[in-house]
């Protein structure tokens, strides 16, 4: 895709150009699980969305590229912007403005020739409660740059081979000296005709057109650690972008998105839930069945439960990340169901049990309530 038929990012993601990185992050996720390539198998057209996408949040996620973006457009992003201070109001033109004096052009003798680092790359990755918990392997589909397999990463056309830059020396770096009034003075720029690479190349390669490196998509299987939770970062060390002319490849950074839970809340590493008991079994005491990560177990209530009483169960929790301490607790609270309808009998045991307590059951509190009211509301 040419700088000139790029749309611009935020209109990629659907969003206003003031939102924050959470909004564009969220605008991603929303529309890469709509034009996954693995929801819409041979689709061509949701493919290049999906790149366009993926690009789009690359840019616009890393504050320093989106200041770039937000300033210069797509040229921000092209191979060598920002060399340097040669061009039109730049550096040179303010001191020929002060100073005055012819400037000569020498090459960067020393300097390194110009390999590029390959960028990193960010994957949103979406798991469950129990996967977080217990470790997941999951296949991902992703896109970066790779080096051209037709010229091996040259840019040159098969059969040639890239040229030394003559204007560099193949150093990659012209340095600028101005003489002036004050003395000479000398800046370092990347070299504006190979634009830092050190080689020209006469005759691009067919496939990426001279620019070393194409866009892939793969199937890659990732291994996600027990214990992991939102904001959690996984670095794959060179599974970045390839670098250009001998720069480094970039790496691969997972970020988890941990869904909520229907039943359980995290804090930490400790698991919160709640359970119901009637109200027979929190008073006599009774065995129940209460949820946890990996499956049910049995909660022994004693006699005279109260609503709202908390029991731990110890190392049921999430495990940890690191491994420096043993695993969570699961903190379930007890709250006592009362049936909404009592039959006739239920009635009368009821108002027998008030009796024997010492209350009057046809007796109205404070509230106007009964005593099967009270009952009620008490353990609410």
């Amino acid at each position: 895709m040419s700088m000139s038929t790029k749309r611009d990012y935020y209109e990629v993601l659907g969003v206003a150009r003031d939102v924050s990185v959470d909004e564009i992050r969220r605008a991603f996720r929303r529309l890469a699980r709509e034009y996954h390539p693995d929801v819409n198998q041979g689709n061509e057209e949701a493919e290049e969305k999906f790149k366009e996408l993926n690009e789009a949040h690359e840019v616009l996620s890393n504050p320093e590229r989106r200041a770039r973006y937000d300033r210069f457009g797509h040229q921000a992003e092209e191979p060598g912007f920002g060399a340097g201070f040669s061009g039109a109001g730049g550096f040179s033109d303010i001191f020929d403005m002060f100073f005055g004096g012819a400037s000569t052009i020498h090459t960067g003798r020393g300097s390194t020739p110009g390999g590029r680092d390959g960028a990193d790359l960010r994957y949103e990755l979406e798991l469950t409660l129990e996967e977080a918990a217990h470790g997941v392997e999951k296949k991902v589909r992703l896109t970066r740059q790779e080096s051209c397999d037709v010229c091996r990463g040259s840019g040159a056309k098969l059969g040639t081979t890239p040229q030394r830059c003559q204007t560099c020396g193949g150093n990659g770096q012209v340095r600028h000296v101005q003489n002036t009034i004050l003395g000479s003075f000398a800046t370092v720029t990347p070299c504006p005709r190979c634009r830092g690479e050190g080689v020209t190349v006469a005759t691009p390669c067919e496939k990426c057109h001279g620019q070393g490196r194409a866009r892939v998509t793969r199937d890659r299987t990732i291994r996600i650690p027990a214990g992991v939770d939102t904001g959690t970062r996984i670095q794959m060390t060179g599974e970045g972008d390839v670098g250009l002319r001998g720069g480094h490849t970039g790496d691969l950074f997972i970020a988890i998105y941990v869904r909520e839970h229907p039943v359980f809340k995290r804090h930490g590493n400790d698991l919160f839930c709640e359970v119901s008991a009637s109200f027979p079994q929190a008073a006599l005491g009774a065995s129940i069945s209460v949820p946890t990560l990996s499956g049910t177990e049995t909660l022994t209530l004693p006699a005279a439960t109260q609503p709202g009483t908390t029991f731990k169960m110890k190392g049921k929790g999430m495990p940890d990340l690191n491994g420096r301490r043993g695993p969570g607790d699961l903190n379930i609270k007890v709250t006592i169901k009362v049936p909404s309808k009592l039959s006739e009998e239920q009635t009368a045991l009821l108002r027998q049990f008030a009796q024997i307590s010492g209350e009057d059951p046809r007796a109205l509190g404070a509230e106007g309530k009964g005593f099967l009211g009270k009952v009620k509301d008490a353990f609410k």
